[in-house]
């Protein structure tokens, strides 16, 4: 009895959630959004606002790549963790199919249309362009080193996902609507770890190059971004949650990688010039 009472609650919760899943989007989108503009206000003045003139110090680069390291630490533990649960009679395996499925019974065919037209903005074929036009930018400016982390963050991710999907294996859920039509592996989610590294590494490029003006909208429209084009993925019954989840998980990994590594680079420029 102790065994099965949080199976089925997790499951009950997983039906609950999928029955409301439209609120619940709304919700979290709020959150989302006005989250990152708050502490996109709150940091831009005690960081990015003087960054770039302040001398950097070795224990603030220090500091900020041992945050880096532990969150990484902590997205892979959270990554490993769903990884060994998402089996069809492990606990989150189980609350994915309920989840999936009380989508499939109440989500509105209206709120399907607008979710399948959103999710394109995480696609491959999307990004690809974005990514060529941003660094063509970027090169023109003059700001080489930011363009060179751009297209390796970017096509980081669309080495690391691949082979992961390939580790797994898992099969997609099944869906009737014809809206959207996948045929690779489903874990993990590879419009979620795209999002997350693209409109990551679009907001830190906007951060490091725009004035600050520019900033606290730019989060909240990543934000925004992001969540939409995750929650996309499991509205539309491509994905189960554990894999966007673990998209997010993988992206937000690799994307702190590549925002540390440039701004280690930054800095250890920067003081070599002051020196």
């Amino acid at each position: 009895m102790s065994t099965e009472a949080p199976l089925s609650s997790l499951v009950l919760t997983a039906q609950q959630l999928g029955a409301h899943a439209l609120p619940w989007f709304v919700s979290l989108l709020a959150v989302a959004v006005l989250g990152a503009g708050a502490v996109c206000h709150v940091l831009q003045k005690r960081h990015f606002n003087t960054l770039d003139t302040d001398e950097p110090s070795e224990p603030r680069i220090a500091l900020g790549l041992a945050s880096g390291f532990v969150l990484i630490l902590l997205a892979a533990s959270l990554f490993a963790w769903i990884a060994s649960n998402i089996s069809d009679g492990r606990v989150v395996g189980q609350a994915d199919h309920a989840l999936t499925d009380a989508i499939a019974a109440h989500l509105p065919w209206a709120a399907l249309v607008v979710f399948s037209w959103v999710t394109h903005l995480g696609d491959a074929a999307f990004l690809a362009p974005v990514c060529v036009l941003v660094a063509a930018v970027l090169w023109w400016h003059r700001h080489r080193g930011l363009a060179l982390g751009w297209v390796m963050a970017l096509g980081g991710i669309v080495v690391l996902n691949p082979a992961l999907k390939h580790i797994f294996a898992r099969a997609r859920p099944l869906h009737d609507h014809g809206l959207a039509l996948e045929t690779s592996y489903s874990f993990p989610s590879g419009h979620s770890a795209g999002a997350i590294v693209s409109y990551g590494m679009l907001l830190y490029l906007l951060l490091r190059t725009m004035p600050p003006r520019w900033h606290v909208p730019g989060a909240m429209a990543a934000a925004g971004a992001i969540v939409t084009i995750a929650c996309s993925r499991i509205f539309l019954q491509v994905h189960f949650a554990s894999d966007v989840a673990a998209g997010l998980l993988t992206g937000l990994a690799w994307l702190l990688v590549c925002v540390g590594s440039l701004e280690y680079a930054r800095h250890r420029k920067l003081r070599r010039a002051l020196a």
